[in-house]
């Protein structure tokens, strides 16, 4: 089935995190669409028993899109480290715990690293466009890097302070917002959204 356009107007984001609402706020912003987020109308967020990126992905953007009667886009997203089979993988955001503690997140994958030499890793990214009849669109994006320790900058949110892009120096959460947004996996994602859903 061929991906279904977005023709403008009002587009949820159906998502709880401020920093990541924040990104596709400004991702979308140059394509007319009025961004609200899931939080602002306050949707409940679903139960993520999905076993993939897309599986949640999915799941998010149909629940919020029946919701809200309104196209709704979701982000599954996490990192994925080599060393670790994996993990925590979707459950990026889980292992930070209720309240969110990324610190303690990214000290258990450095601790559960330990001595490997294999420090490689991925975020990855998949987009879901859902509409209130139940059509859906997903996109997966990734970026490959490396895990660092310890945690470096106070820009970006969750995983970026440990993760440095293939042929960077810098964290994510050291750049500038707009460099990581030219080679994020939410880039990555997105381009590939924008070309089948939003552009001409």
């Amino acid at each position: 089935m061929a991906p279904r356009r977005f023709g403008g107007g009002r587009l949820v984001i159906a998502s709880h995190n401020p920093g990541k609402v924040g990104e596709i706020a400004t991702l979308l912003g140059p394509f007319g669409a009025d961004v609200v987020s899931a939080a602002t109308l306050g949707l409940p967020e679903p139960e993520e028993t999905g076993a993939s990126f897309v599986e949640n992905a999915e799941l998010k953007a149909r629940a919020a899109a029946r919701a809200s009667g309104l196209p709704a886009l979701a982000d599954d997203s996490g990192l994925a480290v080599t060393a670790l089979g994996g993990a925590p993988g979707i459950y990026s955001a889980r292992w930070a715990g209720p309240g969110k503690d990324f610190d303690a997140a990214m000290a258990r994958i450095h601790a559960e690293i330990g001595d490997s030499a294999d420090r490689s890793a991925r975020f990855v990214c998949v987009l879901s466009l859902a509409w209130p009849d139940g059509h859906c669109d997903s996109f997966e994006g990734k970026v490959e890097g490396e895990i660092v320790w310890p945690p470096r900058g106070a820009r970006g949110f969750g995983y970026d302070p440990i993760f440095v892009p293939v042929g960077g120096a810098a964290t994510f959460a050291e750049i500038e917002p707009a460099a990581k947004h030219a080679i994020s996996h939410r880039a990555d994602a997105f381009r590939q959204l924008v070309a089948a859903c939003f552009a001409g």
